[in-house]
């Protein structure tokens, strides 16, 4: 997540995510909380692209200071997801990179050890989930996680 709260508009800043699964199948969904919509929210952990980063890079971070399992995990296969949310009263339309990261063990630990301020006061917790729920984010996420783990899946292009 990533907007200052009460900011009014829209933004395009380039995000990146991280699709992770368990050894099982199961996927990781951060759960948060927009005070804004008053709405939950599911999603894959993710956030923005830094200035000088690329959208690897960015996912890895990410990664990390979200959940504190290793950026190495993800890997170089992605699928482009055209997005059209809005979070803290901005809307955001764009396209962000789904990276994949697959996990060996199941339920590997998450510590959100390293959240900004904005995102402690809307972090939730998190699942390892294996039935995604209806306030996921984006809608379409099954139909990407079926892209990134079909053989021949994890080309880019719009989901």
């Amino acid at each position: 997540m990533d907007a200052i709260e009460g900011q009014a508009g829209s933004s395009d800043r380039p995000a990146a995510r991280v699709v992770c699964l368990d050894r099982d199948g199961r996927v990781l969904l951060m759960h948060w909380y927009d005070p804004v919509s008053r709405m939950d929210v599911w999603e894959p952990p993710g956030g923005g692209i830094d200035p000088g980063e690329t959208a690897l890079e960015a996912a890895r971070r990410e990664l990390g200071e979200e959940t504190g399992l290793p950026g190495s995990a993800v890997l170089e296969r992605f699928v482009e997801v055209e997005r059209d949310f809005s979070w803290l009263g901005v809307r955001y339309v764009k396209t962000e990179p789904f990276f994949l990261a697959v996990f060996e063990e199941a339920r590997p630990e998450v510590d959100p050890g390293e959240l900004t301020e904005e995102e402690l006061a809307a972090y939730r917790g998190y699942a390892w989930a294996e039935e995604l729920p209806d306030d996921v984010e984006p809608p379409e996420l099954a139909k990407v996680i079926e892209r990134l783990t079909t053989r021949g899946g994890g080309v880019t292009g719009p989901a």
